[in-house]
């Protein structure tokens, strides 16, 4: 029974080991330059880690197989202590790895720090709302929410405030987190060295009830594709006979809080080029149905959020959900 015990609790630890490893999985495949640097980090951790375990456990068991006690044997074997040289070995070889590690992390930090100062970067201001995120492009005049799209190989510096409480701005295959603290100003830089790609973007640090929810996305594209974007993001889109109605709706209830062109300031998501996003209040697919499902009772989908319920009829709730699609 003990041994079904014993084997209880390595089978539960190796299940919380998988889980740990699989929520952090996107680590594991970098498909940056910073993002790459950390993975190396890791990997040279672990591997140090895992020597010092295999010659602790060799030891260890050498030792219960060299001073185990003999058939026959009595008394207490010789005691052994004060062996300076023993103390001196097990005292210096952990200050030389934690100098090793802390040397190569240091220089790894300060490398990280130099991309960010650089001034050819694109600049991108990242503000956490609950629970939201903001992307204003600063030398573009592009003010977009919850996909951050960015062109291959271009140093993106992102400088990180937050609108509330203090969040964690984590792209897991591109960059390590960075805090966003309310009041102050944190910067990082990352870049995608491929096109064609969305990374999963997450909010690393308990921000209130929807935390878990407050997802974003990284859509890489060639210099193009992003230039074509930009171009479309600033055009405004035309109103149609079908659309029409909904632009109303829209008008009337969600013009205080919400733009539809890059430009405009607004408290809430901007809106423009919705309709081309992946997710809905940034974790649900972009279908109709969970649009309606959002508008009509925000709290239900994501609890804590500062979208209010609005007072729409049916009709009223399709023609917006017709205009909202059209914003291409």
């Amino acid at each position: 029974m003990k041994r079904w015990t014993i084997a209880g609790r390595i089978a539960l630890l190796l299940v919380m080991m998988a889980t740990l490893l699989t929520g952090c999985g996107g680590v594991f495949d970098p498909q940056g330059p910073v993002a790459k640097d950390q993975y190396f980090l890791i990997v040279l951790s672990f591997g140090i880690m895992f020597v010092v375990m295999v010659v602790v456990f060799a030891l260890f068991f050498y030792t219960l197989v060299r001073y185990r006690k003999r058939k026959g044997q009595t008394g207490y074997p010789e005691q052994v202590e004060g062996s300076h040289k023993l103390e001196i070995i097990w005292t210096v070889i952990p200050f030389i790895i934690v100098m090793v590690l802390g040397m190569i992390t240091v220089s790894y930090t300060f490398k990280a720090d130099k991309q960010t100062n650089i001034e050819g970067n694109m600049q991108v201001k990242v503000i956490a709302h609950q629970f939201w995120w903001e992307f204003i492009y600063s030398d573009l005049d592009v003010r977009t929410a919850q996909d951050l799209v960015i062109p291959e190989n271009t140093w993106i510096t992102v400088e990180l405030e937050s609108a509330d409480v203090v969040h964690s701005f984590w792209i897991p295959q591109l960059a390590g987190k960075m805090d966003t603290n309310p009041g102050m100003t944190n910067k990082m830089s990352f870049k995608s060295d491929v096109a064609g790609e969305i990374f999963k973007g997450k909010c690393a640090e308990l921000c209130g009830a929807s935390h878990a929810l407050m997802d974003f996305k990284v859509v890489t594209t060639t210099a193009d594709e992003f230039d074509a974007w930009v171009a479309k993001m600033k055009t405004p889109v035309a109103i149609t006979a079908a659309t029409e109605p909904g632009s109303q709706v829209f008008t009337n209830q969600c013009i205080g809080c919400h733009a539809v062109t890059v430009d405009n300031v607004s408290s809430g998501p901007n809106l423009a080029g919705f309709a081309n996003r992946d997710k809905v209040a940034g974790y649900r697919d972009n279908t109709e149905a969970y649009l309606r499902e959002w508008i009509s009772d925000p709290q239900e989908m994501k609890p804590g959020a500062t979208m209010p319920k609005l007072p729409l009829t049916d009709q009223e709730l399709d023609d917006l959900v017709i205009y909202l699609q059209s914003l291409k």
